[in-house]
């Protein structure tokens, strides 16, 4: 039979999916993986240098396939960071969901450690990213390093908090996840009442008038 040629980087990952839920570990060697699945090992390494980084591209992709998704969406162009991100949740979640087995094969061992895991890195950088141009609010304190600092903070709160949903999301059982669907709203619109600066700004506003108020009395 002959060798197929037109192999993605899609067509590698769904290999790998597939073989490791059949056989319940990761292929030996790459060329073996490659005579299982009809293509030149070549092809293999025109995407990927190990097994390992198509397990990090793996959650990487269905990230992007999620966002490039609500992309074209023009309800989801119209909305604020808040709505935004809880689009992006309830999505990426629906992907994972369709691709269950394999994420459970993939983090299960692992879910009480989910921060330093080497297979979520990718995903890690991609969310992050996208959270630093969500154009989430944050306190104008004019000062470049405070700044630095908290947007620091956001990204790794926001990651953190995805790692929680990821986490209950596995050990949900409830009928059509509908446990995680909740877990998500309360926890995306509990961190953005949190984050919400108007209140803040009023107090700072406040206590600028008093002290020039202050002022003008002495």
């Amino acid at each position: 039979m002959a060798k197929k040629k037109n192999i993605s980087n899609n067509d590698i990952i769904s290999f790998y999916m597939d073989y490791v839920l059949e056989h319940n570990h990761k292929p030996k060697t790459v060329y073996a993986f490659a005579k299982a699945n009809n293509f030149e090992e070549q092809k293999f390494y025109e995407f990927f240098g190990s097994f390992e980084a198509v397990e990090k591209h793996v959650f990487h992709a269905f990230f992007q396939n999620s966002l490039k998704v609500l992309e074209q969406s023009d309800d989801y162009n119209s909305f604020d960071a808040r709505n935004k991100l809880l689009s992006l949740y309830f999505t990426f979640f629906e992907n994972l969901t369709a691709n269950r087995s394999y994420v459970k094969y993939a983090l299960e061992q692992h879910k009480n450690s989910l921060k330093g895991l080497g297979a979520l890195s990718e995903l890690k950088q991609s969310f992050t990213n996208y959270i630093e141009h969500l154009g989430i609010e944050l306190l104008d304190i004019k000062q470049e390093q405070i700044d630095r600092i908290q947007r620091r903070g956001l990204k790794e709160t926001a990651w953190l908090q995805l790692l929680l949903t990821m986490k209950f999301w596995l050990d949900d059982t409830s009928p059509g996840f509908e446990k995680t669907d909740i877990f998500i709203e309360k926890s995306v619109n509990t961190s953005f009442d949190v984050l919400n600066i108007v209140p803040v700004r009023s107090l700072i506003d406040l206590g600028k008038f008093l002290i020039k108020e202050k002022m003008h009395m002495n």
